[in-house]
């Protein structure tokens, strides 16, 4: 088959469209022939050589994809060849062929096609994991994810709608707070133009967010914290402002506020599990009655991912960017 190989990393030019040995499906996993992957900033950290894949797993980008089922391997049931899926991935989603636990995989909803499907995986289980399971946001609360344009943001507007919550957002442009607000973005915060924290507090009377999704890490903690409820919940996914921070104590304790920090990459097979059921339960039913739909900016070939790579890093996108086979 053939994948993106990053032979030495470097900027987009270190991605190498390859002819490689084809993956076979171990105990528990399915062989999945590729339709669509998905860039991730994850993927771009990985090209640069800052975020190696976990042991065992394919060497190949990519954190999600879409395909048919091609082979079971042993001790598979529920699935069979043939059937159209997308799925979680430690890694390979930029090829032709990928092997898969089966707990990680996902039937295509009602109303999408096959390649669509590629844009739902990493960000349905992202927004799931952190902002329901974890943070616990509920109906009536104020929600803000930062990013709102992005493939998380645009995902989590939806979601955090769905269950009744009012969302705010930040973002970069008028152009990418309005494709927010099209979505169901109630609050819309230029953050070039405008201090978050004291918008969200204008808008809330005072009271704060209820529960961030921050994609940021360290450049906002101070201030994430600060826009904060009383009760509030600040989950991180991301490092794109740094690893270190500077952290008020004294205010956290004041809002009994409460910080998470997770990845799904590295995490243990039955974790993994676990989180695409719920999603299953949870959010696949709001997809398949077209309630939610993932928000694609462009496909581009898989064999042009370093044209991908390069969008992204120019944050000219709203949504998720597809890489397809064929």
């Amino acid at each position: 088959m053939h994948a993106i190989t990053i032979p030495e990393p470097g900027g987009p030019e270190a991605l190498v469209w390859d002819e490689v040995p084809d993956p076979v499906a171990g105990e528990g996993e399915v062989l999945v022939e590729v339709v669509a992957s998905a860039v991730n900033r994850a993927d771009i950290l990985q090209r640069q050589g800052h975020y190696n894949p976990p042991p065992d797993a394919s060497p190949y980008p990519g954190l999600e994809c879409s395909g048919r089922i091609a082979a079971l391997g042993p001790g598979v049931a529920g699935w069979a060849v043939g059937d159209e899926v997308c799925a979680l991935l430690s890694g390979g989603g930029y090829a032709e062929k990928v092997a898969v636990p089966a707990g990680q995989l996902l039937p295509v909803p009602r109303g999408l096609d096959v390649r669509q499907a590629a844009a739902l995986p990493e960000v349905t289980c992202t927004v799931w994991s952190n902002v329901f399971m974890v943070a616990h946001l509920r109906p009536g609360e104020t929600f803000l994810v930062h990013g709102g344009s992005s493939g998380i943001g645009t995902m989590a507007i939806q979601l955090a709608k769905a269950v009744g919550a009012k969302v705010a957002v930040t973002a970069g442009t008028k152009e990418k707070l309005e494709r927010c607000a099209e979505l169901g973005a109630d609050i819309l915060i230029n953050y070039r133009e405008q201090d978050f924290v004291e918008e969200i507090r204008q808008a809330t009377a005072g009271a704060g967010a209820d529960v961030i999704l921050d994609n940021m890490g360290a450049k906002y903690l101070d201030r994430n914290v600060r826009a904060l409820a009383v009760n509030g919940r600040l989950a991180i996914i991301g490092m794109q402002g740094g690893v270190k921070g500077e952290l008020n104590i004294g205010t956290l304790l004041s809002k009994r506020a409460a910080i998470s920090a997770t990845s799904l990459r590295a995490r243990p097979l039955g974790e993994k599990a676990a989180i695409v059921a719920a999603v299953r339960e949870h959010v696949w039913p709001l997809l398949d009655a077209g309630h939610v739909r993932p928000v694609i900016d462009r496909e581009l070939p898989m064999r042009d991912a370093g044209d991908a790579h390069r969008l992204l890093e120019e944050s000219g996108h709203v949504g998720k960017v597809l890489l397809v086979t064929a």
